[in-house]
């Protein structure tokens, strides 16, 4: 059975692997020429929220232990 760690641990995983996609098609979206802005807002929001997300992940799988 899957720990409460190992499930942060893998939904961690999916959202950076979902940012970084998101980066991809960002990049390429720009470099198409006339573009749909609302698209690329859209996406943009999507990814800070991502970004959001991995941060509070992060901070509960890394313990707060300052030596």
């Amino acid at each position: 059975m899957l720990t409460d760690r190992d499930s942060l641990t893998r939904k961690l995983h999916e959202l950076r692997s979902e940012h970084r996609d998101l980066d991809t098609v960002i990049a390429r979206l720009s470099e198409m020429g006339p573009i749909d802005q609302l698209q690329l807002q859209r996406l943009k929001k999507r990814k800070l929220l991502l970004k959001d997300e991995i941060a509070w992940l992060e901070s509960h799988l890394i313990p707060d232990d300052i030596a």
